[in-house]
This record gives structure tokens, C-alpha cells and sequence, in this order.
């Protein structure tokens, strides 16, 4: 009998043995009480967590842990029911928690509560820190004014002055161009010289957002409107944006719902938090850009007639590059001396056979094009040299004017019949190019990957 006896406490105690492994190698922290609340099983995460040993929970009462709130176990306890995402603070460092506990039940007893504890407090750190960068990534001064837009040609003198005139007025103003001819430059400048200059100038690339994420981004949320809504809620872009400037690049790709909110946001004056039914009042100048054909995305459906009436209200087409090549030579003297002081290099210059060369060019990618080349130029000049020439720059020269056929081929098509199937064109090579790889032809061709998922729909190439 004593024999017996001593067999079934030893398969009990290799059983408790086999119970502490299990839950020792969990993740998670993990307590147990029996039921009367005193603590019978803590595992390693849970000494990690809370800062707590065996000798100060086991056989303790189930609320020695708790620096912060009420005990869960003892709920569990009382209601015989679980209970899920319960926040609290526990051990001596007062480490953020979220505990789930369930009752034991055993042959229709109630024998206990386990508890699971989640710690949030790193989690929470780094919402905070992303939140931190966030709020500095978006709202931003301007940081340009018309002074440091570099041009003498007549189109881009001409383009600076309409931008000024428009900038001392309230109206929207909607920017127009190819990518890489400094719309958000203008944008700046715009509001620099505003009466709004010393309020914020918040930039939003609408491509970047999804249609439901650019609903709380644009205009906040409550608190509890969704799962993982900030405590307390959060303004969006407008309500942050106010006395100033809110700069929405990319247009085009917004989608018809976020469109039709847009619209009001502008029409009334005032947004609606998500989860929430209160307007309320918002003072923000918009400024828009675009390099789409909203006029096309108009008769396609695709964009509201009613809001392309709201933002075209001042449009200002940017010229692309191949229009003011006599720009060239300041420009480059300009990206000679930025990247001179960014790469620790004496003041260079360029060769007259370097600024022709650059001119025979027709600069699909415009000035941040132009940019990349004088920066690979300067990488490619040996340290002991001082002077930039033809053989230090990297890219797809065509042929100057004099050694090239003139191009006789009749006119085929109106204008904007012949730049999309140019485009197509562009956009297959580019596909093709890059091995049908998406995002690396987005990258050549310096357009965001949502941008040309809507050029190859647009053109049936998916």
C-alpha cells in the first residue's frame, strides 16, 4: 500500500514537472491561482515580465503582482466566466500589461484561473516613436521659396510669376507637369509666400494611402473607432494642417470614395472624424499636384467632374526640361556645387562639350534626372580631378541634331492620342526591360508602384 502510495506521488509530481517544461517554454507570461486566489505556478516569462520570483507570487494572494488596476483571477473567480484584454500595471517597475485569464474547471468544479499577460509597454514605445516620426516626416515648414527655384528662361520666369500671383490669394491651386519638375518645390514656394507661411505645411503623397487608411489620415479618428485606434483619438491632416497649407501630390490616384470626401471636406469647409457625427470647422489652403491627365480620367469616370472644378481653380503647368534646355548650364553649375559639398569635393566645373552633350538630351525624368547624372559624375571623377567630362557621365545620350535623320514621320493621331500610346510604349519597354518585375519598372521610370499599376490598367497591360 505504501508502495502504491509512493508510485502515484511520483507520477504526480513528474506530471507537475511535465506541466512547469510546457509552460516555462512559452512566450508568454503565465500565472496560475487555485480557488482560493493564491498563486501555484508562475513560468520564466512571467519572473521576465513582471520582475517577481516564486517566493514572492506562489502562495500568495493573486494581487501581490498588481501595481495597478484589479486582479483578473479574482474576477474569474467570482464569475466562473473568462474575461479577455484587461490593461494593467504590474510588479515593482510597473510594467504596461494586458491579461486574459479563464477558469480551471475540473469534473465540473471550479479548481482556479490561468492567466495570460501580454506586455504593451515596448509595444507602446514604439507606436509612440513611430507616431513621433510620423508627426516630423509630414509636418514640415516650407523649405523653399521662389528664390531657390534656379531657371532665366522665359516659360519657367513666366511659371514663377503665376505661382506668385496666386500665393497672396486663398484659391486652390492644382500643379501640373511630368515627374521630376518640381511641383512640390512650387508648393513650397507657394506657401512660403502666403499669408499662412508661419503655419504648418503638411504634405501628403496620395498614392502612398489606401483608400481606407486615407480616411482616418485625411480626417482623424475617435477614440475606438477601430481596433488599434490611438487612445483619445487622433487629427488627421486637416484639422493638423490648419491656418496652413495641406500640399495632396499624386491627385489622381485617389479613389472615387475618398474623391467624394475630399469634395465635401473642401465644399463645406469642416470634416467628420471617423466614429464620430460632430463637423467640425477647418481653415486649410489646398494645394494639389498631379502629372495625370485628369481631363481624360474625367471623361473615363474615373475622377469626379465636381472636385476637378474644385482643384482646378488655379492650375500651373510646370514645363518639363526639353522645353527649357537653355536652363540647363545654371542648373547643372547648381547640382555641381550641392553635390560637391554633400560628397567632400572642391568646387568642380563642367566642359562646354558636357553642357552640349547634356542639351542633345530630351530628359524624360526632367530635373531629378538631370540631378541623378551630374550626381553619378561627380562619383565617377577621379579624386585628383577637378573638371567633369563626357566620359564621367552615365546614361542613354542620343545622337546630337547634326548626325541624326530628321524625324519626317507624318503626324498620326491628336496630341493627346499620340502621348498615350507613347506612353504605352514607355511602359511596355519599361515592363520588359525589368524582366515583367513591377516595382523595378515603377523605379526606372520614377513613378510610384500605384501610379503604374494605374498607367498598365489604363493601357491594358496587365
Amino acid at each position: 500500500m505504501a508502495e502504491e502510495k509512493a508510485s502515484i506521488l511520483e507520477a504526480a509530481g513528474e506530471n507537475k514537472l511535465l506541466l512547469q517544461t510546457i509552460i516555462d517554454s512559452l512566450s508568454d507570461a503565465v500565472s496560475v491561482v487555485d480557488e482560493n486566489g493564491l498563486g501555484i505556478m508562475i513560468n520564466r516569462a512571467y519572473t521576465r515580465l513582471t520582475g517577481m520570483t516564486e517566493d514572492q507570487v506562489l502562495n500568495k494572494p493573486a494581487t501581490v503582482d498588481i501595481a495597478e488596476g484589479e486582479s483578473v483571477h479574482m474576477k474569474v473567480l467570482q464569475t466562473g466566466k473568462p474575461i479577455k484584454g484587461v490593461r494593467m500595471k504590474v510588479g515593482p517597475f510597473r510594467r504596461e500589461v494586458i491579461v486574459s485569464c479563464a477558469p480551471l474547471i475540473i469534473k465540473g468544479r471550479l479548481k482556479g484561473s490561468v492567466g495570460v499577460i501580454h506586455d504593451i509597454s515596448e509595444l507602446r514605445w514604439v507606436m509612440e516613436e513611430l507616431e513621433r516620426t510620423r508627426r516630423l516626416v509630414r509636418e514640415l515648414e516650407s523649405r523653399y521659396s521662389f528664390d531657390d527655384i534656379i531657371g532665366n528662361s522665359g516659360e519657367i520666369q513666366e511659371t514663377i510669376e503665376r505661382a506668385r500671383h496666386v500665393a497672396v490669394t486663398p484659391a486652390c491651386v492644382l500643379l501640373r507637369g511630368e515627374c521630376g519638375t518640381g511641383k512640390e518645390l512650387f508648393a513650397h514656394a507657394i506657401h512660403h509666400a502666403s499669408d499662412r507661411a508661419e503655419k504648418a505645411f503638411i504634405r501628403v503623397n496620395c498614392a502612398s494611402l489606401t483608400s481606407t487608411l486615407l480616411e482616418s489620415e485625411l480626417f482623424g479618428y475617435a477614440e475606438g473607432a477601430f481596433t488599434g485606434a490611438k487612445k483619445g483619438g487622433r487629427k488627421g491632416y486637416f484639422e493638423e494642417a490648419s491656418g496652413g497649407t495641406l500640399f495632396l501630390d499624386e491627385i489622381g490616384s485617389l479613389s472615387h470614395e475618398a474623391q467624394a470626401k475630399l469634395l465635401r471636406a473642401i465644399q463645406e469647409g469642416e470634416i467628420i472624424r471617423v466614429g464620430e457625427t460632430r463637423a467640425r470647422q477647418i481653415d486649410v489652403r489646398i494645394i494639389t499636384a498631379t502629372n495625370a491627365d485628369l481631363e481624360s480620367l474625367v471623361e473615363e469616370g474615373k475622377f469626379r467632374r465636381d472636385l476637378y472644378y474644385r482643384l482646378n481653380v488655379f492650375p500651373i503647368r510646370l514645363p518639363p526640361l526639353r522645353e527649357i534646355k537653355s536652363d540647363i548650364p545654371l542648373l547643372v553649375n547648381h547640382y555641381l556645387n550641392y553635390y560637391a559639398r554633400e560628397y567632400g569635393r572642391v568646387v568642380v566645373e563642367a566642359t562646354p562639350e558636357v553642357y552640349r552633350r547634356l542639351k542633345e538630351y530630351d530628359w524624360p525624368g526632367n530635373m531629378r534626372e538631370l540631378q541623378n547624372v551630374i550626381a553619378r559624375a561627380l562619383i565617377n571623377l577621379g579624386r585628383d580631378e577637378d573638371v567633369i567630362e563626357e566620359r564621367h557621365l552615365v546614361m542613354p545620350f542620343v545622337a546630337s541634331q547634326e548626325e541624326s535623320e530628321p524625324d519626317t514621320a507624318p503626324l498620326n493621331g491628336s496630341l493627346k492620342e499620340m502621348h498615350r500610346a507613347w506612353e504605352k510604349d514607355v511602359l511596355k519597354k519599361a515592363l520588359e526591360e525589368s524582366g515583367g518585375n513591377k516595382a523595378e519598372a515603377a523605379r526606372r521610370l520614377d513613378i510610384s508602384i500605384r501610379n503604374f499599376y494605374n498607367k498598365i490598367h489604363q493601357h491594358n497591360l496587365i
